[in-house]
C-alpha cells in the first residue's frame, strides 16, 4: 500500500470515528423535524503502561497538564520519526511554554518496543518526549481507548519480519485527559506550536 493511500485510508478512517461519536441523528420527533444530539468525542481514556525506566504509568500521572498523544513504533520507516522531528521542532518553537505541556509517545508494537530500544530511540528527538510501552493487551487497551487504527503486516519473504501499519495523528487532550483536537503528523512544525501555544 502506498504512503498517500494509506493517510488517506487513516483519514477516512478516523473522520469517520469523530463523526459517528460526535453527532447522533435521532428518529423525528412528533413535530415531524428530525433532531440532532452533540456529544463528547469519545477519544482517550484510562490506560497503565511502562516508561522507558520501567516504571508504571497511568494517565492519572499526567494529569493537570495538557497532553500531546502520539502513536508509532520504533522500526516505522518514516512516518514515526518524520512526526517526532516535527513535535520536536514545535517543542523547540514553543520555548518555555512547553513546560505546560506534556507529548506522549506510545509504541503500537510492544513485541519489540521495550522500555530499553524505546530509551535509545528518544535520544533522537526532544527530550520532553515521554515514551510509553507495555505487555501487548496493555498496548492495545490504549490503542482502543484513542480509536488509532494499528494491523501488524507481515513479511512475506521473512516470516520473523514485519510491519505496521497505523493512523499517525497527534492527539490534543486538556488537562482533565478529554479529547480536544488532532493534527496529522505531516503537520507544519510552526502550525503545530501555534495551535499548541493557543491551547497552553
Amino acid at each position: 500500500m502506498s504512503s498517500k493511500l494509506f493517510i488517506a485510508l487513516a483519514l477516512g478512517l478516523f473522520a469517520g470515528v469523530v463523526a459517528a461519536y460526535v453527532t447522533l441523528n435521532i428518529p423525528a420527533g412528533p413535530e415531524g423535524r428530525a433532531q440532532t444530539q452533540t456529544g463528547r468525542v469519545a477519544i482517550g481514556g484510562p490506560f497503565s503502561l511502562v516508561d522507558t525506566a520501567g516504571e508504571r504509568r497511568t494517565e492519572k500521572d499526567f494529569s493537570g497538564k495538557p497532553m500531546l498523544v502520539f502513536f508509532g513504533f520504533t522500526n516505522c520507516p518514516d512516518v514515526c520519526p518524520s512526526g517526532l522531528q516535527t513535535l520536536t521542532v514545535a517543542l523547540d518553537k514553543l520555548g518555555d511554554k512547553a513546560e505546560g505541556l506534556t507529548p506522549l509517545f506510545i509504541t503500537v508494537d510492544p513485541e519489540r518496543d521495550t522500555p530499553q530500544s524505546l530509551a535509545a530511540y528518544m535520544k533522537s528527538f526532544h527530550p520532553r518526549i515521554q515514551a510509553l510501552t507495555g505487555t501487548p493487551d496493555e498496548v492495545n487497551a490504549a490503542i482502543k481507548a484513542y480509536r488509532v487504527y494499528a494491523v501488524k503486516v507481515p513479511d512475506d519473504t521473512d516470516p520473523t519480519r514485519y510491519n505496521i501499519d497505523h493512523s499517525s495523528f497527534f492527539y490534543l487532550m486538556n488537562s482533565s485527559g478529554e479529547y480536544v483536537k488532532h493534527f496529522p503528523h505531516s503537520t507544519d512544525a510552526t502550525a503545530l506550536a501555534d495551535a499548541l501555544a493557543a491551547a497552553l
